[in-house]
């Protein structure tokens, strides 16, 4: 696999040498300014095998492209001669004050990007005051990411992405590591009972190489192949509401549900203790052609009512995305593939020059539509 070299970003984080996270020898290309251009070389850089799994999508990838394109479709309708002094894009979340409404979606694999991978992501998110969220299928220990981020004064929140595993027992252990480790909440997926029919990694032929695993997990069940339908394998032990109830009684860790894109989930969520909702379709990953994250937001923050905070992700791309998800009620976003994206073209330096960029969109978002504070978004923002 084809691997990059990092260039220190200018103006971001420690110089080059500092610590391997941070990269190596400069490249002879132009440093990326914006997102897509960050996304451009990460496809240039990486292995076309490995590109197809960590940025393709389910099937004709309708959903995948859908979720950018839904921000773009919402319009801005800016005020104007608003009172802009000591502006700010602080919040606060599940206890804590943010530096701003901005973390890192969980991702498998992450050293398929660069050969830090996990521990590059976490500390650029550490540094840069974004919140973070640890895989199950990360590709780095737990134990190894966790001091990365809370030995960071100006650091966001540190949670754990958490599948249930079939052997209950596995999952408590899981848990167990994550308490231990210092993370401060647990993110359960829900959308993902199986994986979606991703054609484009499979036309690549993608297959893991050698060194990179999920390394917090046990070795496969040696059942774990068999043949047969999916209902009477797989999914005889797929996840269920009570199994949310089981796990709030396993540890006092806030729980979120990541997935959550219908309002009647969103209610069964709420009335089962849920600390938060995440409205995600996976990233366009599991079932293609459903709605965009943008369009399902607004009922879902309707059901919460308040009652609890609301993230999004999905084909976040500018700070004027995060923007308008703020406007339609959204507490915080999450960030997915321009994290990889950054990851590949300059490890952690290229991590938060991505994170940098969207920062400074959205103050200048905020700015321009008359906003000091993000309590000061609304939908009256969007125009109808």
């Amino acid at each position: 696999m084809r691997r990059p070299h990092a260039p220190p970003l200018r103006g971001s984080l420690p110089p080059e040498g500092a610590d391997p996270a941070w990269g190596g020898p400069a490249p002879d290309h132009r440093a990326p300014s914006t997102l897509a251009d960050h996304e451009q070389q990460a496809r240039e850089l990486l292995d076309p095998a490995a590109w197809a799994y960590l940025c393709g999508g389910a099937a004709d990838e309708i959903t995948l492209r859908a979720n950018q394109q839904a921000w773009q479709d919402l319009r801005l309708r800016p005020r104007v001669l608003q009172p802009l002094a000591g502006g700010h894009t602080r919040l606060d979340l599940l206890g804590r004050t943010l530096a701003h409404p901005i973390l890192v979606a969980p991702m498998a694999y992450q050293r398929l990007a660069h050969p830090q991978g996990e521990r590059a992501s976490a500390l650029a998110a550490a540094v840069l005051g974004a919140g973070y969220v640890l895989s199950t299928q990360a590709s780095v220990l737990l134990e190894d990411v966790a001091p990365l981020v809370l030995g960071e004064p100006a650091r966001g929140p540190l949670w754990f992405q958490l599948y249930l595993q079939t052997e209950r027992e596995h999952t408590v252990a899981l848990v167990r590591r994550a308490e231990a480790a210092g993370f401060e909440a647990l993110v359960l997926t829900v959308d993902a009972p199986v994986q979606g029919p991703r054609d484009r990694e499979r036309r690549s032929g993608f297959v893991l190489p050698p060194g990179i695993a999920a390394v917090n997990l046990p070795p496969p069940h040696p059942g774990a192949g068999a043949r047969g339908s999916l209902f009477d394998t797989l999914l005889r032990t797929s996840p269920t509401w009570d199994d949310l109830a089981w796990l709030r009684s396993q540890t006092d860790l806030p729980i979120l549900l990541k997935g959550i894109t219908h309002p009647d989930d969103a209610r069964l969520g709420i009335e089962h203790g849920a600390a938060g909702l995440i409205v995600s379709n996976h990233g366009g990953r599991t079932l293609d052609t459903m709605t965009a994250t943008a369009a399902l937001l607004p009922e879902v923050v309707a059901v919460a009512n308040s009652k609890v905070p609301v993230l999004v992700d999905g084909g976040i791309r500018r700070g004027t995305d995060v923007f308008k998800a703020l406007a339609l009620g959204a507490t915080a976003v999450m960030l997915g593939r321009p994290v990889l994206h950054g990851l590949a073209t300059g490890g952690a330096n290229g991590v938060a020059h991505v994170l940098r960029l969207l920062i400074d969109e959205l103050e200048i978002a905020m700015a321009l539509c008359g906003c000091r504070s993000p309590e000061q978004i609304a939908e009256r923002h969007l125009h109808a």
